[in-house]
């Protein structure tokens, strides 16, 4: 029987989904790989929804396997039922109808659109193929009704620097390709590697900057497919194991794998890790919110917004988004992640409500990009009046309490504490003490940045970069914010940029401190790591920040500095010490995010156009937006007024 999708039950690994390619292979086969059928599920018998050009097939038995049940269709589909029941049943099926559109699909009631194909070669998905060899770059053009669309435009890349164009073959001999069609890139390919662990593994937050490189170069093939092979692998089952990932959960990394079955079949496998295998067994936080801001880059730079518009990935998309806006007992509304959940996947103090990568920042990007791509229907305003409320929640929840410059510090000195009201100014019982010696002649006059985490009684001082810079690009901070943030690392060059950008956070943990809050961990000594190393990837969503504000020459001066030196280290994947001098101690080369990321930025630079699709202006509607529960309760008004008054000058 041929599959390509099967759950896989374990003692450990619960609900784990593989996807699977089958071909009978025999020695008298010329090519050692196996081939494949591309069978969207289990069953010879499949049905689809939609037009002939556009469309996606739909086996019967995976409403068996994949365990559809009353609060989807109203019944329980048994695999035996025939093809009229079943196909009644399915077509009824609002929540995920699975055709490849969502316009005009929930109420239609053509029923002949739904009808039995036979065979096994069919393909999950339609996608055109890109000549490997094709060289272009996209363009912007405007229509007659201003609508903004993308082309490609054939252009040799004759102007290339002899560092791009080895990192465009690097990146290219990175790719991974499953059932003959690309679908990633692993995260290193360092060819003197002998004990890559999971490196050889497509990570969803390291192909980001590899995709965005392949679509501001026209080729957008390879997102496409990984866009919706990583839907595949998206956990549907809700448990409530420990073992097993939640419902709507996106692994953090895949791998093709190849297996014997019976006789001389082989398999190719796409085997995901939900943290089952991670160090420090901890779930991806992050990776749904990164497959959410890629998915709106792909229409945004192809202009082709039929993927987002498909029934699957719109049910995919809010599967996250009820996974990450789900009520908890705490007061916040920002995000409540572990630590070691993100791209800081070592112990580094940030648990809580961080502000990192899976962060604030990228939460609140994750959830503009939603708001733009959710269809419009009766089955989601409730979701979309939920998106808007955390939205307007959280940018006044950032803004009012997160940022800190020169005037702010000088108010925390000031504080008094053990205050008990709701007019008190210390609202969470910040101690004045906590304030580092070290900010007080860090930080500059015309800068400021956005603390690391913020808890009752606890402020987390150091400078985060990738959380500050998300913050620029999807508008969490205000105009005045995102300037300053910019004015900091500019006037902190020394510390922050130096002989390589960029530091992933400032300043160090040390001495016992790095031994209480790392737990002594050996990767993450001071300077080195996640522990204030300097990490090259960072570049793309410097550039992307910098050209958002006016800052090009900036992002120039970096991203220079970086290609003198990413080729003659070999790519690695991050620089130790306090100036970023030595190649990092356990630091991978060859690391594709580097070189993708250094791509990327030298793309955007050439063409700073490109970048306005990939940041957000300020949303002033949401500013107008409470969600404040105290002034519907008639005990006091709402601060948002006066709040919003001081932040936005």
């Amino acid at each position: 029987m041929n599959t390509i999708a099967i759950i896989r039950n374990s003692a450990t690994k619960s609900s784990r989904r593989v996807l699977i390619g089958s071909s009978t292979t025999s020695s008298s086969l010329a090519s050692p790989h196996p081939k494949c059928h591309r069978t969207l599920l289990t069953t010879a018998n499949h049905f689809r929804i939609g037009s002939a050009k556009n469309f996606l097939y739909l086996p019967f038995s995976s409403l068996f396997h994949f365990r559809i049940n009353s609060w989807q269709l109203g019944l329980v589909i048994k695999p035996d039922e025939d093809f009229s029941s079943i196909a009644r049943v399915a077509y009824s099926l609002s929540v995920r109808n699975f055709s490849t559109s969502v316009e005009n699909r929930v109420n239609n009631t053509n029923f002949e659109r739904i009808y039995v194909q036979g065979g096994v070669n069919l393909k999950p998905h339609v996608v055109e193929r890109v000549d490997e060899e094709e060289k272009s770059v996209p363009t912007i053009e405007k229509n007659s009704e201003g609508f903004v669309s993308v082309s490609v435009v054939e252009k040799a890349r004759v102007e290339d620097s002899e560092a791009e164009r080895e990192a465009w073959r690097l990146l290219k001999g990175a790719v991974v390709s499953y059932c003959g069609n690309p679908v990633g890139t692993v995260a290193a390919n360092d060819p003197g590697d002998k004990t890559p662990l999971n490196y050889d593994q497509v990570f969803i937050r390291d192909f980001v900057p590899s995709a965005l490189a392949f679509l501001l170069g026209g080729e957008s093939e390879i997102v496409k497919n990984f866009l919706l092979h990583t839907l595949q692998l998206q956990s549907w089952e809700k448990t409530v194991d420990c073992y097993s990932p939640g419902q709507g959960l996106m692994p953090a990394s895949f791998k093709v794998r190849t297996v014997a079955l019976d006789g001389d079949n082989l398999e190719e496998v796409l085997d995901p890790d939900f943290g089952e295998s991670a160090i420090g067994r901890v779930a991806p936080v992050d990776s749904g919110l990164w497959w959410i801001i890629l998915l709106r880059a792909y229409g945004k730079l192809t202009g082709d917004y039929s993927l987002q518009e498909r029934v699957d990935v719109q049910t995919g998309l809010k599967m996250i988004l009820n996974l990450c806006l789900t009520d908890g007992f705490d007061m916040f509304p920002s995000l409540l992640v572990t630590d070691g959940s993100c791209m800081i996947d070592r112990r580094m103090g940030i648990h809580g409500h961080p502000l990192e990568i899976q962060l604030q920042a990228l939460f609140y990007s994750a959830l503009r990009c939603s708001r733009e791509m959710l269809a419009a229907n009766e089955g989601s305003s409730n979701l979309i009046r939920a998106i808007n409320n955390r939205l307007s929640a959280l940018s006044f929840h950032i803004r009012e309490y997160y940022w800190v410059d020169m005037k702010k510090i000088n108010e925390i000195y000031r504080y008094k504490t053990e205050e008990y009201s709701m007019d008190a100014t210390n609202k969470f019982n910040i101690y004045p003490e906590q304030i580092p010696l070290w900010l007080m002649d860090w930080i500059p006059e015309e800068g400021g940045y956005l603390i690391g985490n913020l808890q009752p009684a606890h402020m987390d001082f150091r400078f985060f970069t990738l959380g500050n810079l998300w913050s620029i690009v999807s508008s969490l901070g205000t105009p005045r914010q995102n300037e300053a943030i910019l004015n900091l690392i500019e006037a902190k060059w020394d510390d922050l940029g130096s002989h390589m950008p960029l530091k992933i956070c400032y300043p160090a943990l040390d001495n016992e401190e790095w031994r209480i809050i790392t737990g002594s961990d050996p990767k993450n000594t001071p300077w080195s790591y996640h522990n204030g190393g300097s990490w090259p990837t960072l570049l793309w969503q410097f550039t992307l920040a910098c050209i958002k504000m006016g800052r090009i020459e900036l992002a120039k001066k970096a991203v220079a500095l970086a290609e003198k030196r990413l080729p003659i280290d070999l790519w690695p994947e991050y620089y130790d010490t306090r100036t970023g001098k030595f190649i990092g101690k356990q630091s991978r080369l060859y690391q594709t995010w580097t070189i993708s990321g250094f791509l990327t930025s030298k793309m955007l630079l050439k063409k700073p156009e490109m970048a306005s699709m990939l940041f957000w202006e300020e949303d002033y509607e949401l500013l107008e937006i409470c969600v404040c529960a105290l002034n519907k309760s008639g005990r006091r008004k709402c601060s948002r007024g006066a709040a919003r008054s001081q932040i936005l000058v």
